[in-house]
């Protein structure tokens, strides 16, 4: 099929500096922005900048974390903060016409060990097309695509119907905070694009994931005489396998979005601490993990399914029964989202996208992660994701991204956003 584009979409496609993205990619890539660290609220101001040179209405604001934090749909955090700073940046306005929202989230995830890097993790190295470094899918290389459709269509001087709205976002990899601000603070729309790594498909839903900590209680005695102890490692075993099975349980009968998935709902435990010392039976394990949500399950029914499988093994145990485990639910609170069904959203992006890049359809799936998708489609605002890079290389020591491909989604967001306002 040949693609044939307005005069509009024709102007702003001619305006994406190809060099320019790549360039932007790797200064915002030397920023290590990661989740809560002062170097995040550092990248807020220096896009902001950037967008008040564009000739946008910017808004930069502090945020009032007690606030928020007090608020009934908080959505948790996880990485410690003294500060989180919003911003919003919007075409003047012509009309009164829609308002699209281009979203990406500007924190990243630590490096973990380093020794695993090739290089350094935040000064980017490119290697051909790709472009190395902590965030560059994830989601650094959306940011930037977001920023280039905003340029082009600025550049080409053309007249919307309606606002873009740029959104970009802190404390997205702990739970949401930034996003959360953000509508709180008023700013929403009638659709959103969030240009996270998508790996040539478009993410139309996603599943949810709560943060847990069980706490098993043991009796402690010297390691020489361990049979007068109960060990906490011993008592948490029967609860570890009680959670391999509610896994099983909770991945049957899979939404066709999710099918694609070897476990679309994942319940896993990342953390285990337990003792203090190596001669004595530990008195306390403590196991932290993530739950998945199933697409559509209210989280409150998803707590209330682990606590269940954990009380239902300690009544088995004849320790456990006595000393039952507690179950808390702390760090990030990912409901799940969706993009309602029939929303022209979806088609706006893969026709979009088949016209730019001349190949089929994207595939439309749903995402076993969570996401800010799900608290813009709570405010009400349509949304899906659509971005470049591969989401198995986020927060891994590989983690890259092609610039070909963030110049692809930056000439399909463009297009799709101009047509979102009737501008074909």
């Amino acid at each position: 099929m040949t693609a044939t584009f307005s005069s509009a979409e024709v102007s702003a496609l001619a305006a994406i500096d190809e060099q320019a993205i790549a360039r932007e990619l790797m200064e915002l890539l030397a920023v290590p922005s990661v989740t809560g660290s002062p170097a995040e609220s550092e990248l807020q101001h220096l896009l902001a900048a950037r967008l008040e040179r564009l000739g946008l209405d910017v808004d930069l604001w502090s945020m009032d974390l007690p606030a928020l934090r007090a608020h009934p749909g908080f959505p948790g955090t996880e990485a410690p903060r003294d500060e989180a700073w919003g911003l919003v940046a919007t075409t003047p306005a012509t009309s009164d016409g829609p308002t699209v929202i281009l979203q990406g989230h500007v924190d990243v995830v630590p490096p973990g060990d380093r020794a695993q890097w090739a290089g350094d993790p935040f000064v980017p190295r490119a290697d051909g097309d790709d472009i190395h470094g902590r965030g560059a899918c994830d989601m650094k290389a959306g940011v930037v695509a977001n920023l280039a459709a905003l340029s082009a269509i600025r550049a080409a001087g053309i007249r919307l119907p309606g606002r873009i709205a740029a959104h970009f976002v802190v404390s997205e990899e702990d739970g949401g905070l930034g996003a959360f601000g953000t509508l709180e603070r008023g700013h929403t729309g009638d659709a959103c694009i969030i240009t996270e790594p998508t790996g040539g498909t478009v993410i139309t839903a996603n599943g949810g994931a709560l943060t847990f900590r069980i706490e098993v209680h043991g009796l402690a005695t010297h390691a020489s005489t361990r049979y007068a102890g109960v060990s906490a490692i011993d008592a948490y075993l029967p609860v570890h396998a009680a959670l391999a099975r509610l896994e099983a349980s909770r991945n049957v009968d899979i939404d066709p979005l999710m099918a694609d998935y070897r476990i679309p709902y994942p319940l896993a435990v990342g953390i285990v601490r337990a003792g203090d010392w190596a001669s004595t039976v530990p008195d306390l394990l403590v196991a932290e993990g993530r739950l998945g949500v199933r697409l559509g399950e209210e989280p409150a029914a998803a707590r209330a399914e682990l606590e269940l499988c954990v009380a239902e093994a300690a009544a088995a145990d004849p320790w456990l029964r006595e000393h039952p485990p507690t179950v808390a639910w702390t760090g990030g609170q990912f409901a799940s989202g969706r993009l309602p069904a029939g929303h022209p959203l979806e088609d706006l992006i893969r026709d979009a996208h088949r016209e730019v890049t001349g190949e089929p359809h994207l595939v439309n799936r749903g995402a076993p992660y969570g996401s800010d998708l799900r608290l813009y489609s709570a405010a009400g605002v349509p949304t899906l994701q659509y971005g470049p890079g591969d989401v198995r290389l986020a927060h891994s020591p590989f983690e890259k991204v092609s610039v070909t491909e963030t110049v692809r989604v930056a000439r399909t967001v463009t297009v799709a956003v101009l047509r979102a306002f009737g501008l074909r």
